[in-house]
């Protein structure tokens, strides 16, 4: 094996450097465009996140032509809360430039690999001198471009052995992002299927126009051939109106005694996409929302609702109660419709506009009243139809959570081994032998 050797990344980079905010600030950003603009909020050290992703246009882009972004960049936040979190840039998002809070770090890839660079930023132990850096120099945090160039990296002297352990690290990474995708997906279809049935009345439309909707024969005739007016417009006739507490449990009671360790779901964990929690601790109950498997958890206060907060949640044992914070809002479907149906609901546009609308309190700490949402409307389907609802939903639920637990496993397998192979206390070689020994 060979020799590690401190790096200094002045030495090695082609580029180092921050972007601006275009002229005209948020009012030219545009919600789809030839150019993505990477900020803060973007970068967090287990990867990439679209959510707040800006566009720009030709003429803002050309005037940030000096911090275009390429393939394999490493990004690092450089001023304020978010300070020191990397990432590398998602090449699905490019062409795109940064602004003022981020830095481009681009080193010469036959030196130091950026992958490499990218595991070696976010590992404990330079995250604190990151940290620690960006606070000495006045009041606001702040990582100076002299201060990134001062870097020394300590890195095998092999670059061959330099790009192994990113790929190590790197290939749990990449199946942590496959199983975001696939989970995505199984969402997206069960969202769409809700959207079909509950919300647009497909099947009951093509019906009305002895059209095909797609359906088993004996599914399909679950669905009446005609819409009837109602307080709510048009449904299917059979159906009911009914407010949402009149088919949703909000806020059920739940029991658990102040100081007892139970899971813990906070809102930073809380997922603005997907339906899995990101982070669940154990810690002592004192005063939150509480919740069990099966209910969903809608974040009522802003910014958290506006940016999609909610969580279905699968992550307890059996009979276990959980908690979080008190700007939840827990859903739990009335039989005979399923734990899925409110899960799909939150996530519905019409819902969710109707809650933001619903927002009260001073500005920066509007919140939702639970009571408002009995002024929602919604067509509550027969018991027949909610069944067949159910179980067609229940495995896509089922599959996304099974990838999301898988994740998580493999998330702490990464962060065990992350501070050990990027300090060289376990080799490349330790690793290779120990995954290739008999079982």
């Amino acid at each position: 094996m060979g020799e590690w050797i401190p790096i200094k990344l002045g030495d090695v980079c082609t580029k180092v450097g921050s972007g601006a905010t275009p002229r005209g600030g948020s009012d030219v950003y545009l919600e789809q465009g030839p150019y993505a603009l990477i900020r803060s909020q973007n970068i967090y050290n287990d990867g990439f996140h679209h959510d707040g992703l800006a566009y720009i246009g030709e003429k803002h882009a050309a005037e940030l032509n000096g911090v275009e972004v390429v393939r394999n960049d490493v990004l690092l936040n450089i001023t304020g809360d978010s300070v020191a979190r990397a990432c590398q840039v998602d090449p699905g998002v490019l062409p795109a430039r940064v602004n003022q809070h981020v830095a481009i770090i681009r080193p010469d890839p036959d030196k130091l690999d950026p992958r490499f660079l990218r595991y070696f930023l976010v590992s404990p132990e330079m995250q604190a001198n990151l940290l620690s850096w960006a606070g000495s120099g006045g009041t606001r945090n702040a990582l100076t471009k002299g201060m990134i160039e001062s870097f020394q990296v300590l890195a095998p002297e092999d670059i061959d052995e330099q790009r192994a352990i990113a790929h190590i690290l790197g290939t749990l990474d990449d199946k942590i992002e496959l199983n975001r995708r696939m989970s995505e997906t199984l969402e997206a279809m069960a969202r769409a299927l809700f959207q079909s049935w509950f919300v647009d009345f497909d099947p009951v439309r093509a019906r009305m126009e002895n059209r095909d909707p797609g359906l088993p024969p004996a599914l399909a005739d679950l669905f009446p051939t005609r819409l009837v007016d109602s307080e709510l417009g048009e449904i299917p006739d059979g159906w009911e109106v009914a407010p949402l507490n009149g088919a949703i449990a909000v806020n059920p009671t739940r029991s658990l005694r102040k100081g007892v360790v139970a899971p813990y779901l906070d809102m930073a964990n809380m997922p603005t996409r997907g339906l899995s929690a990101n982070e669940v601790v154990d810690r002592e109950f004192g005063s939150g929302m509480r919740f069990v498997n099966g209910d969903t958890l809608l974040a009522r206060i802003t910014p958290c609702l506006e940016n999609g907060k909610t969580a279905f949640v699968d992550f307890l044992k059996d009979g276990q109660v959980g908690w979080g914070s008190t700007e939840y809002i827990v859903l739990r479907p009335k039989p005979p419709l399923p734990e899925e149906f409110a899960y799909c609901l939150a996530r519905n546009d019409e819902f969710r506009e109707f809650a933001i609308q619903s927002m009260t309190g001073s500005s920066g700490r509007q919140r939702v009243p639970a009571e408002s949402l009995s002024h929602y409307l919604l067509a509550v389907p027969p018991e027949n139809v909610a069944k067949q609802f159910g179980a067609a939903v229940k495995p896509l639920f089922a599959r996304a959570s099974a990838a999301a637990r898988e994740s998580r496993t493999l998330a702490a397998l990464r962060d065990t081994l992350l501070p050990k192979l990027i300090s060289g206390e376990l080799r490349v070689r330790d690793v290779s032998c120990r995954s290739e020994a008999p079982a």
